[in-house]
């Protein structure tokens, strides 16, 4: 696993394409993972499309260029900000664990859990998809262009082919994933000659042109219901480990609707999605460190990031231990983001370093649950929209890891989401584990979608990052350097990333100013290379005098476009 973790870092610093700073657009923006995407969002903007609009395209399109992060099979979290009201709404694409799941779902034989990389490869780690359902919804209310003419792009990316991208050839030729392995995955990438595609070469995909087709026909139902539908429920039906999922759980598949969750964060409001997303996540952890001194310092101050580190460690063990799905379990969001115990938790961050991981807190309404370890690796993209009528869209979506599940049908890769959840359903200690698997339940998630608005209800900027379980850690240092340091998009997202997470810190030594590791060191922090997730790919947006400033991850090949 250690190996598995190490090499994703390697290649999101080999593979990462180094974007420049974008110049402000006067009208609207997009800041999305892959250039195609990028300028599909854009070009229906420009045809007079919303947000959601453009939303819809650039998710049609990802899902074929970038297989290893997004799929139509995927999920997603999104925060809507409406131009006009500045009413935030967020939608929850998350997947469901089908009727015929168990708490035992991830268990062996033997009532111990499975290999992890066995785990992703079964039957077992689909959940019943999401993402299309959500924008489904969302461009119902919010779109403003016909749902059917948003797919071209895709549907002619998908027949005409596109060139493979450094990032995906590398992605193809990792041999450390489980996926590697899967025969979908190798037949869809493997040559007429035999041998795997890479950079430059062209891949086309009639079968995915085709389920576009469909998605822009009938909407989700294409996918949900019908010939797809059994297509997905037949490959998922195969050893090993088939899945008990049916043509009724997909059916059934409902996303969800509600008030972004926001909390203040000095002069802003910072908005994300409801549990399960990492949202809640994130709003602790700035709570906390709005208790600090940070903003007077910066990105050259160690101990700007050994305040970050222990924020992020504290707000990582209550997440951990509490959050779950609310349908299911009592998550005490309130409790956790209640003023009073932020202030006495925030008094826990010092000056050195915490001399053994901190355990969960005790905020008002927290059940009797234990710790939950899920690895959730990451394969996930996220991607900002701002409209020119300044209605905003930050979403994060995801297949899960790199090409889910590994299974193929009708040119998309399924998910394995499932392995999102804890597969032990209590601890050693016999506590219940808020993230146990149970039937109709969603997954922890770490995605959070972030929208950022001033006092007065105005935008200032909308931004998020795939990477497994340490995006809560990429958005916190995202935050900070644009909120607190007045930094741009496109400086914060360039930033080191530092994961701390349990007694696990995970850093970009190299990317620091001179002296600003050693002096971490010295404060105690124990750091490492190492991410345990896929990297990050921090797009976002921000709002300037004269236009927006969109910024994209310089790991990867992000772009944000304008006009």
């Amino acid at each position: 696993m250690q190996r598995f973790f190490a090499g994703l870092l390697g290649l999101a610093a080999l593979f990462g394409a180094q974007a420049s700073a974008t110049p402000l657009a006067p009208h609207a923006m997009v800041a999305a993972a892959n250039p195609l995407a990028a300028e599909a969002g854009l070009k229906v903007l420009k045809a007079g499309g919303s947000a959601m609009d453009a939303a819809v395209a650039i998710q049609a399109v990802l899902a074929l260029v970038e297989p290893q992060s997004s799929s139509v099979a995927g999920g997603a979290f999104m925060v809507y900000m409406d131009g006009k009201t500045h009413k935030l709404t967020a939608y929850d694409g998350r997947e469901v664990a089908p009727a015929g799941a168990t708490p035992a779902l991830f268990l062996g034989p033997d009532g111990k859990p499975m290999p992890f990389g066995a785990a992703i490869l079964s039957g077992h780690s689909a959940g019943v998809p999401g993402a299309i359902a959500m924008l489904y919804l969302a461009h119902k209310e919010h779109g403003r262009l016909p749902w059917k003419s948003l797919f071209a792009d895709g549907e002619r990316l998908g027949d005409d082919g596109f060139t493979v991208s450094p990032r995906l050839a590398g992605m193809i030729a990792l041999t450390f994933v489980p996926q590697h392995k899967a025969p979908d995955v190798i037949r869809y990438f493997t040559k007429p000659d035999g041998t795997l595609m890479t950079a430059g070469d062209l891949l086309v995909n009639h079968a995915y042109a085709a389920t576009l087709r469909k998605i822009a026909a009938e909407g989700p139902s294409a996918i949900l219901t019908g010939p797809i539908a059994a297509d997905i429920v037949g490959r998922l039906h195969e050893d090993p480990l088939p899945s008990t999922m049916t043509l009724a759980d997909l059916a059934a598949y409902r996303p969800h609707e509600t008030a972004a969750l926001c909390r203040p964060y000095r002069v802003y409001l910072v908005c994300s999605d409801q549990a399960p997303s990492g949202g809640m996540g994130v709003l602790e952890a700035l709570g906390l460190l709005e208790h600090t001194d940070i903003a007077s310092r910066g990105p050259a101050d160690p101990q700007a990031w050994l305040e970050i580190a222990e924020a992020e460690q504290l707000m990582y063990a209550d997440r951990d231990t509490y959050e779950g799905d609310p349908a299911f379990v009592k998550v005490p969001v309130q409790g956790l983001l209640d003023p009073v115990y932020l202030t006495e938790r925030a008094k826990l961050i010092g000056t050195t370093a915490f001399p053994a991981p901190p355990a969960a807190g005790h905020p008002p309404g927290a059940p009797k649950v234990g710790l939950d370890a899920t690895a959730e690796p990451g394969g996930t993209s996220h991607f900002v929209i701002v409209d020119a009528d300044g209605n905003v869209v930050s979403m994060t979506t995801t297949v899960e890891s790199i090409f889910g599940d590994g299974r193929m049908v009708d040119g998309f890769f399924l998910n394995n989401q499932l392995t999102d959840f804890s597969f032990s359903p209590e601890t050693a200690g016999g506590l219940p584990i808020a993230n146990a698997v149970a039937a109709g339940k969603r997954p922890r998630s770490s995605m959070a979608p972030i929208v950022v608005l001033d006092r007065r209800g105005r935008f200032v900027a909308a931004f998020g990052s795939p990477g497994g379980n340490a995006i809560p850690a990429y958005v916190i240092k995202t935050a900070v350097a644009v909120l607190d340091w007045h930094m741009s998009m496109q400086d914060a997202a360039a930033l080191p990333n530092l994961i701390a997470r349990g007694g696990s810190i995970q850093t970009e030594p190299k990317k620091y100013p001179p002296g600003v590791v050693d002096a971490l060191v010295a404060k105690g922090l124990k750091l490492s290379s190492g991410f345990a997730a896929e990297g990050s790919g921090i797009h976002g947006v921000v709002k300037r005098d004269g236009g927006y400033e969109g910024g994209a991850d310089p790991r990867r090949e992000g772009v944000a476009v304008g006009y």
